[in-house]
């Protein structure tokens, strides 16, 4: 149930819900086998949950983008829709993250039980949040160059967010962070790189949590029903929360908080397991 709260507040900070999971369990000394199947069961069950949280967050919006898609589609061309062009914009960096996820599967996996990769990780996800900040301020540093909307950029914008949230295959990166950073380096504000950031979480949650779902039934998995059900609960609880607060933080705040709480925590775990 910790691990749900937790893997809840850290799938959409830019923390990196991953690498908690992977790191938490190693720092209290649990007996827990992050390579266990059933282990890996639990955490799929636990990422319906906070799927279910944003598409409930943003149900009002989601249901104006699925229509507009489908528009799009029955019409066999885009309009001058918003609503259209952000839901292809969502479907173009959705596809990066889907090749990568499925070709890479295996060998991010095998990452999953060594929390000094974690670790590792961890601090460079840091080290990529200063980097994004720091170019954004020396790109918006004249007037000259304004900030843009979410629906104002063209597809292959999309597409870029979508490798760079990709990095969050690997345990320590955050998929928030990641795209937050690649959106602010379009040009988008904070507020527009997160909402984009959870829009976009959406489907690729529901899409990683359908592709893993046969393993929830595969030989050897020994799944508490009721456990799961409850940390589903719990995850969707705190992530909803969380999105409610990081809408309102990016308003006014940037990236640099998690940024320091990244490479700090990550320098101390790879003091403790290297």
């Amino acid at each position: 149930m910790f691990l749900a709260i937790l893997q809840g507040f850290s799938e959409l900070f830019p923390v990196s819900s991953l690498g908690h999971i992977v790191l938490v369990p190693a720092i209290l000394r649990w007996h827990v086998d992050r390579a266990d199947p059933s282990f890996l069961a639990f955490v799929v069950v636990l990422h319906f949950g906070t799927a279910l949280a944003l598409v409930v967050y943003y149900w009002s919006e989601w249901r104006g983008l699925i229509a507009a898609f489908f528009r799009s589609i029955a019409r066999g061309k885009m309009s001058h829709s918003l609503d259209e062009r952000t839901a292809w914009l969502l479907v173009a960096a959705t596809i990066p993250v889907g090749l990568l996820g499925g070709l890479l599967e295996q060998p991010v996996r095998a990452l999953f039980a060594n929390p000094l990769a974690a670790s590792i990780f961890l601090t460079i996800n840091g080290g990529i949040m200063f980097f994004g900040e720091s170019l954004r301020v020396r790109q918006h540093r004249s007037p000259g160059r304004p900030y843009r909307k979410l629906d104002s950029l063209p597809w292959i914008d999309g597409v870029k967010v979508g490798f760079a949230e990709a990095l969050a295959l690997l345990p320590g990166i955050s998929r928030s962070g990641s795209a937050m950073v690649a959106g602010l380096l379009l040009d988008l504000t904070h507020a527009e790189a997160a909402r984009y950031s959870f829009l976009l979480a959406t489907p690729v949650i529901v899409a990683a949590t359908l592709f893993e779902l046969p393993n929830l039934f595969a030989p050897g998995v020994h799944l508490a029903l009721m456990e799961a059900l409850v940390g589903a609960v719990l995850a969707g609880v705190t992530a909803y929360l969380s999105v409610a607060y990081l809408v309102r933080y990016f308003q006014t705040k940037t990236l640099i908080p998690f940024a320091w709480y990244c490479v700090a925590a990550g320098i101390v775990c790879i003091l403790l397991f290297r």
